[in-house]
């Protein structure tokens, strides 16, 4: 049964407020909007629910389950290499590499622990365990602020007002909780990746000028 205390540690790692940088990555969305590819927020519900089905969101959900459930240091960090090598485009690696680096600096001295570098599903994962927060509940609320973090930066990039971006969340919950039950379910044999446009936006914003986002 999680405490509140474990729900309130999810929610405090896992909120906009704790400084990984979350709010500097697009994930590509930055180049999909000026492209016109993502115009509207049902081109974005579109574009979340295959990143949750075929992109990062369900990659990361597995690397992030497998972390907490390693028996040995050496296991997570096979599990960490293989994270890197999905993700493919550089903008990809920056994202998760840079993002778990400050996760575990901060989570590190705080809460204490390795302060190893990991990519940002890995190092959460690591976190969880070490604490023995509830894997579900940790794999559901990254997928969730996932989505959460990605609709903030559309907001930013077209016209999304609040309300309309705070009902797209709502509506993206239930497919937050599915995905992450089916990688509790599952194991890193079930990795596969075939969002390859979200994979090409993020190669072309490279070079994109003017921009706003680092990926």
């Amino acid at each position: 049964m999680a405490t509140d205390l474990d729900l309130l540690t999810l929610a405090q790692w896992l909120s906009p407020a704790y400084p990984v940088g979350s709010f500097a990555y697009s994930h590509g969305l930055e180049r999909l909007v000026q492209t016109g590819a993502v115009a509207d927020a049902d081109d974005l519900e579109n574009w979340l629910c295959d990143l949750l089905e075929f992109g990062a969101g369900w990659s990361d959900a597995l690397f992030l389950i497998a972390a907490a459930r390693a028996a040995t240091r050496d296991e997570v960090q096979e599990i960490d290499a293989m994270a890197r090598a999905f993700a493919g485009p550089v903008e990809r690696r920056i994202e998760t590499v840079q993002q778990g680096a400050a996760f575990v600096r901060v989570t590190s001295r705080v809460w204490g622990g390795d302060d190893t570098e990991l990519t940002y599903p890995v190092a959460l994962g690591c976190a969880a365990h070490a604490l023995g927060l509830p894997l579900h509940l940790a794999a559901k609320m990254y997928l969730h602020a996932f989505v959460a973090n990605l609709v903030s930066a559309a907001q930013r990039l077209m016209p999304l007002g609040q309300t309309a971006a705070q009902a797209l969340v709502h509506r993206m919950a239930p497919r937050c909780a599915a995905r992450a039950e089916a990688a509790l379910a599952s194991d890193l044999s079930a990795l596969s990746g075939t969002a390859f446009l979200a994979e090409i936006a993020a190669m072309q914003h490279e070079t994109q000028e003017p921009r706003i986002f680092r990926t």
